[in-house]
């Protein structure tokens, strides 16, 4: 087999794209390796800014008070159980509608995508939003944290693009033939051809659940229901007041709480990120497959 001899511009600009993806990997790397290493440092050297490439004062107290507090591990709970209802529901959702919009028989589909492809540009609003939830008794409530979010419009597009680009129609023309139903044949026969499409979407939907803070600061009151990562919220709040505080008595008051904060902060985001950090290495291949969807064929 004759192999083609690269040339110096070649091998100069290859050398160039090696270095630029290297540095491009630092620059998304050292956060993360940041946030690490800041975990276990005193907050004293972390927020001097001496700690830049290894840890100082190395100390696992913000560890140890993460798994001491209640509030911490009843948001964990919470998030995990707003993250998986929340999956489901979104799942039930868009499957069934983008299964419907794909259909070449479906009578009307250019009209209701076309209305679901608006709503992407102009909605309603924070306001008004809010009222609908408020009207329909949802505030304070589990419900308020997943069915406002029940499906995404774009999710849609990608998981009607795989079922029209995937999803032999031969296959489903014998299935009509054979006597089999539109709902058999999708719970039947599409879903099980569809696993690459169902794990992408259930990354995309649980990645949102998960880092979801908004909607439980503005309709959540009650500290029972309140999400991990408003947990975090409220701590990185804590120590800018405690530190923004012009009256001496108040800085004071807060001046402890402060210090628990800076000592949590940064292993609390690590704890945080830590689940979707672990399950992202399973389902990457399908990731990837799903940022595909939709490309040209040969």
């Amino acid at each position: 087999m004759t192999t083609i001899k690269e040339s110096k511009t070649d091998r100069v600009f290859k050398a160039f794209i090696y270095c630029f993806l290297i540095a491009i990997l630092l620059v998304i790397l050292y956060p993360l390796f940041y946030i690490v290493i800041a975990s276990i440092s005193d907050p004293a050297f972390v927020n001097s800014g001496e700690v830049w490439m290894w840890p100082k004062g190395i100390t696992f107290e913000g560890y140890k008070l993460i798994f001491q507090a209640d509030d911490i591990w009843r948001g964990y709970a919470n998030t995990i159980f707003y993250t998986v209802l929340g999956v489901l529901i979104n799942l039930f959702v868009t499957l069934p509608a983008a299964y419907a919009l794909s259909r070449k028989d479906f009578v009307g589909k250019g009209f209701f995508m076309a209305m679901f492809v608006f709503t992407m540009f102009f909605s309603g609003g924070l306001i008004p939003t809010y009222l609908l939830v408020k009207n329909l008794g949802m505030v304070n409530t589990v419900w308020a944290m997943v069915l406002p979010n029940a499906a995404a419009i774009w999710h849609i597009i990608i998981a009607r693009t795989f079922f029209q680009s995937t999803i032999p129609k031969e296959l489903e023309e014998a299935a009509r033939i054979d006597g089999c139903s539109i709902t058999k044949m999708f719970f039947k026969i599409v879903l099980p051809l569809s696993a690459p499409i169902i794990a992408v979407m259930a990354l995309f939907y649980g990645v949102g659940h998960w880092n979801q803070y908004f909607d439980a600061l503005i309709y959540l009151s009650d500290r029972e229901l309140f999400p991990l990562q408003l947990v975090l919220r409220q701590i990185l709040v804590l120590q800018e007041m405690a530190e923004g505080s012009m009256n001496s008595s108040v800085a004071e008051a807060l001046q402890e709480q402060q210090s628990v904060a800076a000592i949590m902060k940064y292993a609390l985001m690590l704890v945080a990120s830590l689940p979707l950090i672990i399950i992202y290495p399973f389902l990457q291949r399908f990731f990837v497959k799903g940022v595909m969807i939709g490309s040209l064929k040969g």
